[in-house]
């Protein structure tokens, strides 16, 4: 097996992306670009492949991986294995980011928008809380807590106390069920009420509770259950 820089020109990773641009590399040929260097055995193309086949060949799955997954891949340690992951958390940034440029949050959808980039592929549960303006434009976005797979934990004080330090109008409640399932749990229920009764003591009003799975939501508004 010829190794990679006794390859054609045009068929090198960087030089085709040199050449033809980023847009013509196929998905094993980025990685390869990350990953920099193949072993004895194989080209950074085919272990690259490798990788993308242990995903199912979904990026998806690829974003899943932790570094103890990938260095049980033949020919990644752990500095590649961090290499591709820091790769996968710029690429969840730049969404959320992205996400966070849309205008007012008006319906779920918005929510689900702008917050299923940055919760859909977590295996734990985390808690967020937006803080919105009178016209509905998100002001701060708080992570009150991060847990298990089961749950989190929620200081409804502390919700209070970060809407008051924000003047905020409005607020959001996000968090995400790593088994897929988006119907809310019992507890789920009594958070929802215990903050939308706090959120009158500081002149503030729940408008949603959106519960985000990989690849649905549930809204509490949209069920008229707040």
């Amino acid at each position: 097996m010829l190794p990679i820089k006794e390859w054609a020109q045009e068929d090198r990773p960087r030089e085709k992306f040199l050449l033809k641009g980023v847009g013509a590399l196929s998905n094993a040929e980025l990685i390869a670009i990350l990953l920099a260097t193949g072993s004895r055995e194989e080209s950074a193309v085919d272990i690259a492949k490798r990788i993308l086949h242990k995903a199912n060949n979904n990026l998806a799955g690829f974003s899943e991986f932790s570094i103890a997954d990938l260095k049980k891949i033949k020919g990644i340690g752990e500095a590649k294995a961090i290499t591709l992951l820091a790769a996968i958390e710029l690429g969840r940034r730049r969404n959320v980011a992205e996400a966070e440029q849309q205008p007012a949050i008006r319906a779920s959808k918005h929510i689900f928008d702008r917050m299923h980039p940055l919760l859909a592929d977590l295996k734990h549960e985390e808690f967020y809380v937006l803080y919105l303006n009178r016209t509905q434009q998100l002001i701060a976005s708080k992570r009150l807590s991060a847990g298990g797979i089961a749950g989190t934990m929620v200081d409804v004080k502390l919700i209070g106390k970060y809407a008051m330090e924000h003047l905020a109008s409005a607020l959001v409640l996000v968090h995400n069920h790593p088994s897929g399932n988006p119907k809310p749990s019992e507890e789920d229920k009594t958070l929802t009420q215990k903050v939308t009764q706090a959120a009158h003591f500081v002149d503030c009003k729940l408008i949603d509770h959106v519960i985000i799975t990989k690849n649905d939501y549930f809204s509490f508004a949209d069920e008229d259950m707040l």
